[in-house]
């Protein structure tokens, strides 16, 4: 989980990032700060691994801000104006977000944090396979829910959020397709269909049209678009018959 600050002296503004933030699975506020002086307590007191910090805050602004720590987390500014844009990039901001701007561009941004973040956790010296993740983390009824990859089936998308199965149940997440699919190992997901990720272990039949998946005692059809079709046989096989190689 990326452990996120917020600096923003704007009410509205602070809220939509606060918004955007909790539809983003991959991310948890730690605090949300009007001002520097608040955002350097909460550094203070926190690992924290990147900031969404505004270019134009009371008394100290944001770029005096990143240029007084010494050894700050990831940033990427927000501002209402293009003029620090070029100052930002050269403290190497990871992007800067001209307000307004909408929820995929912020997490085209946040993408690019968190691949930075987890090269970082690759490469460390504390990384191993024994501490690989093998679950991710949605917010579902006002609450993180930490969910096993081996014990999802399939995850059907509706509009803006999403339906996660499993054969205990179902979780509903306020939630897209596509970060789903950004954020989930394709080496055990696979997206079949614009409404349809599966978890590729699951499948226990499939043809051109349809894969099927046990779930209890009955069997579930679920669709494969066109466009998905050869990329989901070569994986299948992949993930079915490596080991009998």
């Amino acid at each position: 989980m990326i452990k996120v600050i917020i600096i923003e002296a704007e009410p509205l503004a602070r809220e939509i990032l606060e918004c955007y933030i909790s539809r983003t699975p991959y991310m948890t506020i730690v605090q949300s700060c009007q001002n520097a002086f608040e955002a350097r307590d909460a550094l203070n007191n926190n690992d924290i691994d990147l900031l969404f910090l505004n270019t134009h805050l009371p008394v100290l602004s944001g770029i005096d801000f990143l240029r007084s720590l010494d050894d700050p987390p990831l940033v990427i500014f927000t501002s209402a104006s293009k003029e620090c844009a070029v100052t930002g990039f050269e403290l190497n901001a990871l992007d800067y977000l001209l307000k307004p701007f909408s929820f995929e561009r912020f997490l085209t941004a946040s993408e690019k944090g968190r691949v930075k973040i987890s090269s970082k956790q690759m490469y460390s010296p504390n990384h191993s396979i024994e501490t690989m993740e093998h679950s991710f983390e949605v917010k579902a009824d006002r609450k993180f829910v930490k969910i096993n990859y081996n014990e999802v089936l399939y995850i059907k998308g509706l509009k803006d959020y999403v339906i996660i199965k499993q054969d205990s149940g179902q979780i509903i997440s306020l939630q897209t397709m596509k970060i789903l699919e950004e954020l989930l190992p394709t080496s055990i997901f696979k997206r079949i269909h614009k409404s349809y990720i599966i978890n590729l272990e699951k499948i226990t039949a499939l043809d051109r049209t349809k894969v099927e998946i046990k779930i209890a005692d009955n069997i579930r059809e679920i669709p494969i678009g066109r466009t998905y079709r050869d990329d989901l046989y070569g994986k299948f096989l992949a993930v079915n018959f490596s080991s009998t190689a």
